[in-house]
């Protein structure tokens, strides 16, 4: 019985701390790219949007996503999809790309726009810092009181 009120918590803080890595290293990719990135010209290929949510008492939030194609400076055409580009881009529409030579798969048709990028990582960051701190402070409690209530478990 102990175990589940160990694990669950425990669990929690792992999926927190990966959240936490993939969101700092997607925003150091992104600004590398702004960066040190080769631009090119780029045509979107494809323009969707996908939804979730709604059950229940949950709102609907939509996601849109763009199909990019462009050729690089080696002259290799490289197809890529990207979720939350600008609605203004739509099918048909060229626009300008940025991405490492070295991995070119991973371009991005977003603005540059660091001071954004920073803000939103740093405010899902806090965000999971608060979670990560619940977490731990369950745990301190849990313990607490399997500690204190050792001799009166039946």
């Amino acid at each position: 019985m102990q175990l589940f009120f160990y694990a669950v918590p425990s669990m929690m803080l792992v999926v927190f701390a990966l959240a936490a890595y993939r969101l700092v290293a997607r925003a150091r990719r992104i600004s590398r790219t702004w960066a040190n990135g080769l631009t090119a010209e780029a045509r979107c290929l494809r323009m969707y949007t996908t939804t979730g949510g709604g059950s229940g008492d949950t709102s609907v939030h939509t996601t849109l996503h763009h199909v990019y194609e462009f050729t690089t400076s080696e002259g290799r055409t490289v197809r890529f999809e990207e979720k939350d580009g600008p609605a203004t881009v739509l099918e048909g529409d060229f626009t300008t790309v940025r991405y490492l030579p070295e991995s070119p798969e991973r371009a991005t048709a977003l603005p540059p726009a660091p001071g954004r990028l920073a803000a939103g990582t740093g405010c899902l960051l806090a965000f999971l810092g608060v979670a990560a701190t619940i977490c731990v402070g369950f745990l301190v409690l849990t313990h607490t009181i399997f500690a204190e209530s050792e001799g009166l478990m039946p």
